[in-house]
């Protein structure tokens, strides 16, 4: 049986509070009987705006990791303010806890020639009687024994906490000694190993991603399926297409593009793209020599692209549908466990429509991010996406994968406007060259790079 036995004499049985049995020679304690000191800090009058550039250092939140202190950003405070304060100068080898927050739990040991500072509210001080036991303390802190219990323990609603009364009361096994040594050093053993494994999985990921940048750019250049002289030319795919769009633009369904944009070859070999009146040369790193029948051409030649809708609470009246933003569109894929709705008015509904096929391109967040919406049912969108919808039967994961090539040498971002959020408008996206194949050899193209990517992505995940 397991007991506790308080200050004024009195035992309790503690046996139904005990989650799991400990080797013969291990004991109990609470938090509370092992240190000299749990206590968090407090902001000075004034937040900070009493922050200086140097004195005594002020340690947040930010500052605590499970691997130690990281005092790059760290605030100083004067050495009067510190005295005020008394009550949460850190010394060396104590133990800091994030108790609040988005970090809460993590947990940093103070080094043993660590001179001197003071925490904030959001930090807790835990002080040891026994100096010798704080590492194998800070181990069982940041366990998933200890951190379970801190999520589930905080109160508040917002940016939740853990009191210092709370975290006392929190069970710790204690082994002997000699066990605390051994398992000291095994922890370091295996924290080795998974960091080498860690170390090899990050280069594995690395040369899969290299392996998909080269491969992808084979499958634009033509080189990773055979050319088949029989196919249709891409020349008269691109005629058709002009066809298809001038029966839409009779029929109304479509508008005129007055400033669609032309690739075209100069004199000189160089290539070209005009857009209205104004006519600008291709950077070399969009153009190499095409494959028979391939042709230069962008986006808004053989598509219809358009942003979704604004969100705009105070005009939008007509009925709530869910609809996509950035942050559901992925590389490949969809994720539509997290979906907003959005009111659209009735005749909006066609306009805002994603359907079968169509192409997404991150207009803002990870700008250029694309995938095609491959299901049934219709979805709306709003104005973060750019929807791209095929004409002449183009293969949409072909130009999925065009700008997966295009993400991985770093050229979508460089285009980008926008100094701290890039944004990928559609003249942007308008003026980006893209070598077409015929029909027949996109769809080979994006067939040979599914199965490619799927094997390589099954590497991964072994």
């Amino acid at each position: 049986m397991h007991y506790e036995k308080f200050a004024d004499g009195t035992v309790k049985c503690i046996e139904d509070e005990i989650p799991f049995e400990v080797p013969e020679g291990w004991g109990w304690s609470r938090l509370l009987s092992l240190t000299t000191k749990i206590g968090a800090g407090s902001t000075p009058t004034g937040g900070a705006a009493i922050y200086s550039s140097s004195g005594i250092k002020f340690i947040r939140s930010q500052n605590v990791y499970d691997d130690g202190l990281v005092l790059d950003d760290v605030a100083y405070i004067s050495e009067e303010i510190n005295q005020k304060k008394s009550g949460s100068i850190v010394r060396a080898k104590d133990i800091l806890l994030n108790i609040t927050g988005g970090s809460i739990g993590r947990c940093a040991l103070v080094p043993d020639d660590f001179d001197i500072a003071n925490v904030n509210q959001h930090v807790i001080i835990v002080r040891l009687v026994n100096l010798k036991l704080r590492k194998y303390i800070h181990s069982v802190i940041t366990s998933p024994y200890i951190q379970e219990q801190i999520f589930a323990r905080q109160v508040g609603s917002g940016r939740g906490g853990l009191s210092a009364t709370t975290l006392s009361t929190f069970l710790i096994p204690i082994p002997p000694l000699n066990e605390q040594v051994a398992i000291k050093r095994n922890l370091k053993k295996c924290i080795s190993y998974i960091l080498t494994i860690e170390d090899e999985q990050a280069n594995i990921s690395n040369l899969v991603l290299t392996t998909k940048s080269k491969i992808l750019d084979l499958a634009i250049r033509g080189q990773l399926v055979p050319q088949n002289p029989n196919d249709e030319p891409a020349s008269v795919l691109l005629e058709r297409i002009r066809a298809e769009k001038e029966e839409l633009i009779k029929q109304g369904k479509i508008k005129r593009d007055k400033k669609e944009s032309l690739i075209f070859k100069g004199e000189n070999n160089s290539y070209y793209i005009r857009k209205s009146a104004r006519t600008e040369p291709i950077d070399e790193q969009f153009i190499f020599e095409l494959p028979d029948n391939w042709e230069w051409c962008s986006l808004p030649n053989i598509a219809r692209v358009e942003l979704g809708k604004t969100l705009d609470r105070a005009k939008n009246t007509g009925v709530n549908h869910p609809y996509l933003r950035s942050i559901n569109v992925y590389w490949n894929k969809v994720d539509l466990t997290d979906l907003n709705e959005m009111r659209f008015e009735p005749e909006e509904l066609e306009r805002y429509t994603i359907r079968r096929n169509d192409l997404l391109i991150c207009e803002g967040g990870d700008v250029g991010r694309s995938c095609v919406w491959t299901a049934e049912n219709e979805i709306q969108y709003q104005n973060a996406l750019h929807r791209v919808r095929f004409y002449g039967g183009c293969n949409p994961f072909y130009f999925m994968y065009y700008m997966m090539y295009y993400e991985s040498r770093g050229i979508i971002k460089s285009l980008c406007k926008g100094v701290t959020i890039k944004h990928l408008t559609g003249n942007i996206l308008s003026l980006i060259p893209f070598a077409l194949p015929p029909l027949e050899e996109q769809n080979h193209i994006v067939k040979q790079l599914k199965q490619i990517f799927s094997l390589l992505d099954s590497i991964l995940c072994k």
